[in-house]
């Protein structure tokens, strides 16, 4: 009995930071990011690294990773492919709960997951708090997920997705800047600036 007290204690700590988390994302008019992402898979022998980086204000984005861009103005996804020379142009539905946006993975841990208190490390000088998320949905690939948050500034340090076939993604915050002036033409896609490209609209 005192072991499920103590359980449940633990996951309204971890509730109560990860609430903290989601307050301070929602009090920033904009937030720019930096980050460095991995992949392992020990057993397939794959080791991947990439860096990118993504500015955004409410629900409007712009990332770049992997050579391409993305951009959404709040409407409609432009997805600009250089080494193809190609624009793919959609519509959105923000309501749509399975649309994984980059103003979503900043909070995507309030609904679907069961979590509790992991480990306390010092990670230079940073005291970081894991808080291990286990996905309520059976069909998920995923097995777990570590959320690292940084206990004083209560941003998300990184993330530790582990899939069930023993995929290992982790995604390192490098550098989190909050409120930046941006140019009011930050996510508004221009096609004169890709005269050559292929434009591709799906809808």
């Amino acid at each position: 009995m005192f072991f499920s007290f103590a359980v449940q204690a633990q996951d309204r700590k971890a509730k109560d930071l990860l609430d903290q988390v989601t307050a301070k994302v929602k009090s920033y008019n904009t937030i720019i990011i930096d980050f460095k992402y991995s992949l392992n898979n020990s057993k397939e022998n794959i080791n991947q690294e990439s860096k990118g980086n993504v500015t955004m204000k409410g629900n409007q984005y712009v990332l770049n990773f992997m050579g391409v861009t993305k951009i959404y103005d709040g409407k409609k996804n432009y997805t600009i492919v250089p080494e193809d020379e190609e624009i793919t142009i959609s519509t959105v539905n923000d309501q749509d709960d399975n649309a994984i946006t980059p103003s979503k993975m900043l909070t995507f841990f309030n609904r679907g997951y069961k979590y509790s208190m992991d480990v306390l490390q010092n990670v230079r000088g940073r005291k970081i708090q894991y808080i291990k998320l286990i996905p309520l949905n059976t069909k998920d690939q995923r097995k777990e997920i570590l959320l690292g948050i940084d206990v004083q500034t209560k941003h998300i340090y990184n993330l530790i997705e582990i899939g069930k076939k023993g995929t290992k993604t982790t995604l390192t915050v490098n550098s989190f800047k909050t409120n930046q002036p941006l140019s009011k033409n930050q996510f508004t896609f221009a096609s004169s600036k890709y005269p050559n490209y292929y434009i591709n609209k799906l809808d």
